[in-house]
């Protein structure tokens, strides 16, 4: 008689859980402290969730900016969903939209400037832009006056930017300002 092996399954957050329950405080500690210790992103994700240091969006920033200002003297590459990463890590971390509009505006003039800089044209690159170009626009346009006019005026300079890649990418944000009623 042949018998099945029992099937193999992936621990879940179910699994992690019910063993985070059988902690001490002091041992719950020691696991922070063991995550902290292990990478840079879990540094950034805990600075983001607890408020700490002084520019909690700056490790975001550059990674977001490596990837998509790449280095093309040191043959760097762009990669579109390494800085979607950041962003979405960040809104993990924290979910405040203030800093989410900063990080989408930020992607926004990051791609548009390396494009501008070394006329770098991809036609996924710049559906990215302008899938992000969007997303900013949309979140900004739901944040107080004096931070949604700043973030405004940002994106009105990547669309003035973007009006002479081509790829319809300058009249596909124009009619995105004009659609959420934003003057450009």
């Amino acid at each position: 008689m042949v018998t099945a092996k029992p099937k193999k399954t992936s621990p879940t957050w179910i699994d992690v859980k019910a063993k985070v329950a059988d902690f001490d405080r002091a041992g719950l500690l020691g696991v922070l402290q063991d995550l902290y210790a292990g990478s840079k992103d879990n540094q950034a994700f805990l600075h983001a969730r607890f408020g700490l240091g002084g520019d909690v969006l700056e490790p975001y920033k550059v990674i977001i900016n490596r990837w998509l200002w790449p280095d093309v003297l040191k043959n760097q590459f762009t990669s579109v969903s390494a800085a979607k990463k950041a962003i979405a890590d960040y809104n993990r971390a924290t979910g405040q939209p203030e800093g989410l509009a900063e990080l989408m505006v930020f992607y926004c003039e990051c791609a548009a400037g390396f494009s501008d800089s070394v006329g770098y044209e991809d036609g996924v690159y710049f559906d990215a832009l302008m899938s992000m170009f969007e997303q900013a626009l949309k979140l900004s346009v739901t944040l107080p006056v004096d931070q949604r006019d700043v973030l405004l005026d940002r994106l009105d300079d990547v669309r003035r930017i973007s009006n002479d890649f081509g790829y319809g990418l300058g009249d596909g944000m124009n009619m995105l300002f004009a659609k959420h009623g934003v003057d450009g």
